[in-house]
């Protein structure tokens, strides 16, 4: 495989691993955008969240509370912003599943996950609502 994040998981590439258990390894992103941004790899490979077993979702999520604690005790931030990037158009560049989690200061410049997009649907909720339950019983 020439996965990029397979290879780190794989020690191929070298990085700087701040955690790793049986289901995840998690990194600091070599081009952070703030102190401590961190990736969370989990070890199967997944090209999005959609990919990822459903057996593999727990470990994957616990790590990500354990590191975003482990990154509170160590840098002192006053919150997080935790996100995925899914697909191209949402800025993924490695198709490999990861999970961000950048620690956030009051005073970082930074914005909120709902700063990602702002193209507010002309439908109203009551319709959204509807075209959604028409395909719950199909997941």
């Amino acid at each position: 495989m020439d996965c990029f994040f397979c290879k780190i998981i794989n020690k191929d590439v070298p990085s700087k691993i701040i955690y790793e258990d049986k289901s995840v390894l998690a990194i600091l992103d070599t081009y952070p955008r703030v102190l401590g941004h961190t990736l969370i790899l989990p070890k199967i490979h997944a090209e999005n969240i959609f990919d990822l077993p459903d057996d593999e979702i727990e470990g994957v999520f616990k790590a990500v509370k354990k590191v975003a604690k482990l990154l509170e005790k160590a840098l002192a931030p006053d919150g997080f912003t935790i996100g995925i990037n899914h697909g191209k158009v949402s800025g993924q560049t490695i198709e490999h599943l990861h999970i961000h989690i950048m620690p956030r200061w009051l005073d970082d410049k930074g914005g909120s996950i709902h700063s990602v997009v702002n193209n507010p649907p002309k439908e109203d909720l009551d319709e959204i609502k509807s075209l959604i339950e028409k395909f719950k019983s199909k997941i």
